[in-house]
């Protein structure tokens, strides 16, 4: 098909004379398209030929270059997003297992504390109980001193008192029976 167009364009321009060529135009002229022809096989041929062989392997080089490195830089991609997920489950396990560890450490320093306050508690309550005991034995010994010290006081009082009511002194046995009897009745009010 081709071969036949190309022939019947050949004869009709071999054939016929163009209206432009006889107003001057030389392109125009059947004489001078051989050798324009010619020119322009050889051109668009070396011009095919250069951009076929050199041009468009270099241009297919560098996309092919530019698509394979986008493929590399995917893959790439993908690889470290795939550790960085890894990475983040691994962060995220560190991190649950060191809340639990604080949680139990937490916990025992808690319970070690407890074990600690109880025990200086008791220590602490122990040694107040010692000290009531002690102060209340203090307490029981001062009553009992007083206690004969008061007889004593009181013996001496009523001494002096019969003595500078009536003017005239008592038997000290007396007194000190008298003051040891009320002080037996009267000694429960205030013990």
């Amino acid at each position: 098909m081709k071969r036949y167009l190309t022939l019947t364009l050949v004869c009709l321009t071999v054939c016929t004379n163009l209206f432009s060529a006889e107003a001057g135009m030389p392109q125009l002229d059947p004489k001078y398209w051989a050798s324009q022809a010619f020119w322009l096989f050889l051109v668009f041929s070396s011009l095919y030929i250069s951009i076929a062989k050199f041009f468009l392997p270099k241009i297919k080089k560098n996309l092919d270059d530019r698509e394979n490195k986008i493929k590399e830089d995917l893959e790439e991609a993908n690889k470290l997003k795939e550790l960085s997920e890894k990475k983040l489950k691994e962060y995220e396990l560190i991190l649950d297992e060191g809340k639990k560890e604080v949680a139990k450490i937490f916990m025992e320093s808690k319970n070690k504390l407890r074990t600690d306050i109880q025990n200086k508690k008791s220590v602490i309550e122990k040694e107040i109980e010692k000290e009531l005991s002690k102060a209340q034995k203090e307490i029981t010994q001062l009553k009992k001193d007083s206690l004969n010290s008061i007889n004593s006081i009181a013996e001496e009082m009523a001494a002096n008192l019969i003595e500078k009511i009536f003017g005239d002194k008592l038997n000290q046995s007396s007194i000190k029976a008298t003051v040891e009897d009320i002080t037996k009745k009267n000694v429960g009010k205030y013990l």
